[in-house]
């Protein structure tokens, strides 16, 4: 059983980030992984929250973690999608 977590947003007036979270979501229903979303944008402990995770004061979403343990960015997952790797990835092998 996996406990994926993605710290997303659901208000972003970036194409980018819209564009990158929906990557992962469409790519992880693929692969039929279950997932967790956590929307950043409800309050700012949860921003706070997410950035101490990933101990980068200024990261975007989405964040990726299996569990506690922090997988990667959406620049991680891409390189471990490209690389037929989404499992090691998000450390379920």
């Amino acid at each position: 059983m996996s406990s994926i977590k993605i710290y997303y947003t659901s208000v972003s007036g970036s194409r980018e980030v819209k564009q990158r979270q929906e990557e992962v979501t469409r790519i992880l229903d693929i692969y039929q992984i279950k997932y967790e979303l956590i929307d950043i944008s409800v309050s700012l402990k949860v921003l706070q929250e997410m950035r101490m995770k990933v101990s980068t004061p200024k990261a975007l979403p989405p964040q990726i973690f299996n569990g506690q343990e922090y997988c990667g960015d959406f620049e991680m997952f891409h390189k471990a999608k490209e690389n037929k790797e989404i499992l090691k990835f998000l450390k379920m092998e």
